[in-house]
C-alpha cells in the first residue's frame, strides 16, 4: 500500500531530521493512511479505499456516494 490518500491526495512530506549535534539526515513524514471498506448502496457492492484520517472525516461529512462521484470525475477507477 502506497502512502497516498485516494480521497484527499495527501502524500509523504520530505525533509531533514536534525539531531542534537545538528547533524542532518533525510527523512519523510508519512500521512496516516488506512485501508477502509465502504458499502455503496447505489451499486449494492463494497469498495476498498486507501484513505488518510482526514479522508475518513471527509467521507463521514459528505457521504461515500458524493466522494466516489468526485473520484470518478477525476478519472480514478473504483
Amino acid at each position: 500500500m502506497s502512502a497516498h490518500c485516494q480521497v484527499t491526495g495527501r502524500k509523504p512530506g520530505f525533509g531533514k531530521a536534525v539531531s542534537h549535534s545538528h547533524k542532518r539526515t533525510s527523512r519523510r513524514w508519512d500521512p496516516n493512511i488506512q485501508r477502509k471498506t465502504y458499502y455503496l448502496p447505489g451499486e449494492g457492492r463494497r469498495i476498498t479505499l486507501d484513505v488518510s484520517a482526514k479522508g475518513i472525516k471527509t467521507i463521514d461529512r459528505d457521504g461515500i456516494e458524493a466522494v466516489v462521484a468526485r473520484l470518478r470525475a477525476r478519472g480514478i477507477r473504483i
